[in-house]
């Protein structure tokens, strides 16, 4: 787990190779050190220069140092992430001819490019973003994960190609006009702020979409695939499965998915919230022999007659396994004093309250340990949200999904925002439209599952956690996103899903680990009354923060502006978000990122 950096110079056919700008590439990576505190390095050859900031969580020693070069491979390496099954890959180069310097899986990714080259991806279980070069064909490799857990923006320009681990170091690498996406924009105001890949916030940076790679050479040609996608529905001897069958396989995989993540040098703990997903990866934990493990939690002040916390639910099964529990609460005059510090470590503004849980929660975390897991994706896979069920069977899908989880009609939308602004098309209306038109989910639950999973996963839950952990130098590992169990709850009908308040079948699977108690209960979230309601001083501060004149940026149509200070509470989105807060949160951003 760590933060990349790197440029490829073009050079015009003909012409002799230009020299990649190595200062630029030093500020980017610089700007990562909070991702990698424990060392760092630069590689320049040419066309070509590559930073990294590293966290030591797989191999200690200085052999899995990076950027990894080998010039006997002609090979260099700057990588993000963790492969789990590293082990086992490096045994198969082994009996291929292949040797090791290093004990982590730093290494196993560059001989293994060098084996099997673009093949080598979908034998990678983990997280991962990467960059290889290829020193003799004077080629970039670049790739990102399936789910696309870890992130990796980028900038192209007819001088150039400049790649980061965060949107907001590689502005620091100059020569970026930070000029707003209308389209970016509309997705931000009507799709919960999801910006689904290649686009972000700001028109000349992209990110490369989730399960793609894409190969550019020193001229600037592109060669661009998807090499992973989702498919929806039983294979021909799934097809008979009952309710047991399917969740004796579901915890079959969750079971693995929770061992192989365990894999580290370090400590890994559990971010415990008292929900069913994080309880059972605590309950699979002990089962698989972890004694010593710890958890952590965190709650808020009550607000809007709402409670802060779910201490109860992780108290249950802190005290039910006997962990090092950790417990903190955050007074509400320091979510206000945080904010700010949160929202510079995000690389594109999000609007969830539990980011500053997240963020104050790692804040905490990596005092004690370096890597945690976490149980973000289950409700995605397994359909545990509340509009899984007004989809499910609807005539028309793309409607009734528009309007359980859009934040506003497109009307509202064109009121919300300044004339330059305003586009005459449903800009995020017609992306899920198409999505959902695409084959390979053929049952209206399957299309919004498919859609949250790869989609809005990608850009709220799972962005999230990996913006605020790494903003500490935390590794947060996500066992439900290991896509064996990702593509084993795409096979299982939405009947064993939809169920018992959702997620039927991953419920089930957890009655045989945890107790009931965290099992029938009213689904929870990462609680942040204050920021959901806008009372008191938060309110003050939201309102301060939008009708400043010196953060007016011409964005917001100032009688909408209005309308949602004089009526903060009576303003919520399908989501039962904050309007309000959504419009402040990109002001925010924008102003923390001196844009």
């Amino acid at each position: 787990m760590c933060g990349l950096a790197g440029e490829l110079r073009f050079t015009p056919i003909n012409q002799a190779p230009r020299p990649a700008d190595l200062a630029a590439v030093e500020r980017i990576t610089h700007h990562l050190a909070p991702r990698g505190p424990d060392a760092w390095g630069f590689h320049s050859q040419g066309p070509i220069a590559l930073g990294h900031r590293r966290l030591k969580i797989m191999d200690l020693s200085d052999g899995s140092a990076q950027p990894m070069v080998d010039n006997t491979l002609g090979l260099s390496l700057a990588f993000n992430g963790a492969i789990y099954n590293f082990p086992e890959l490096r045994q198969e180069l082994q009996a291929q001819g292949y040797t090791f310097w290093s004990d982590g899986d730093t290494e196993v990714l560059l001989k293994g490019y060098h084996a099997w080259g673009a093949a080598l991806l979908p034998k990678l279980n983990g997280m991962f973003a990467l960059a290889i070069w290829e020193r003799d064909n004077q080629r970039l490799f670049l790739a990102r994960d399936r789910l696309g857990v870890k992130p990796l923006y980028l900038s192209r320009n007819g001088e150039r190609l400049r790649f980061a681990s965060t949107l907001p170091a590689l502005l620091k690498g100059g020569d970026i006009d930070p000029v707003l996406d209308p389209v970016a924009l509309n997705h931000y105001l009507n799709f919960h702020a999801v910006v689904p890949a290649p686009r972000t916030l700001l028109a000349n940076v992209q990110k490369l979409e989730p399960g793609t790679w894409m190969r550019i050479d020193r001229h600037g040609e592109v060669e661009r695939q998807t090499w992973w996608q989702l498919h929806y529905g039983a294979t021909p001897d799934e097809r008979e499965l009952d309710l047991e069958g399917w969740t004796t396989r579901v915890l079959d995989a969750t079971r693995e998915a929770v061992a192989i993540r365990q894999r580290a040098a370090v400590d890994v703990g559990v971010l415990l919230s008292g929900g069913v997903d994080s309880s059972l990866l605590v309950g699979l934990l002990r089962e698989a022999g972890v004694d010593d493990l710890s958890t952590f939690s965190i709650g808020f002040e009550d607000a809007g007659g709402e409670r802060g916390d779910e201490f109860q639910y992780s108290d249950l099964i802190a005290r039910h396994y006997g962990t090092r529990h950790h417990q903190l609460r955050i007074a509400e005059h320091e979510v206000i004093e945080q904010l700010p510090a949160a929202f510079r470590a995000m690389s594109e503004p999000m609007v969830s309250h539990d980011c500053i849980a997240f963020y104050l929660l790692s804040r905490e975390v990596a005092k004690h340990c370096k890597g945690v897991q976490s149980g973000q994706g289950a409700d995605e896979l397994f359909a545990g949200y509340h509009w899984y069920p007004q989809v499910d069977g609807a005539e028309d899908a793309f409607s009734a999904y528009r309007e359980a989880f859009f934040d506003r009609s497109h009307a509202e939308y064109r009121d919300t925002v300044q004339t330059p602004w305003v586009l005459e098309t449903d800009a995020a209306g017609e992306f899920v439209r198409e999505h959902f038109a695409r084959p390979g989910a053929p049952d209206a639950v399957d299309k919004a599952l498919r859609l949250d999973s790869t989609v809005m996963l990608v850009d709220d839950p799972v962005k999230r956690v990996d913006n605020m952990t790494m903003a500490w130098g935390l590794e947060a590992r996500t066992p439900f996103l290991d896509y064996r169990l990702v593509e084993l709850s795409a096979r299982i009908p939405a009947r064993f899903k939809l169920p018992d308040g959702g997620k039927q079948v991953l419920k089930q699977a957890a009655r045989r680990v945890i107790p009931h108690e965290v099992i029938d209960r009213k689904k929870g979230y990462f609680p942040v009354p204050g920021l959901k309601h806008l009372d008191g001083a938060t309110l003050g501060w939201v309102r301060e923060l939008l009708t400043d004149p010196s953060q007016d940026r011409g964005l917001f149509n100032p009688a909408m502006l209005d309308r949602l200070l004089n009526n903060p509470h009576g303003q919520l989105t399908p989501l039962r978000g904050s309007k309000l807060w959504q419009l402040a949160a990109l002001n925010l951003w924008l102003t923390e990122q001196g844009l």
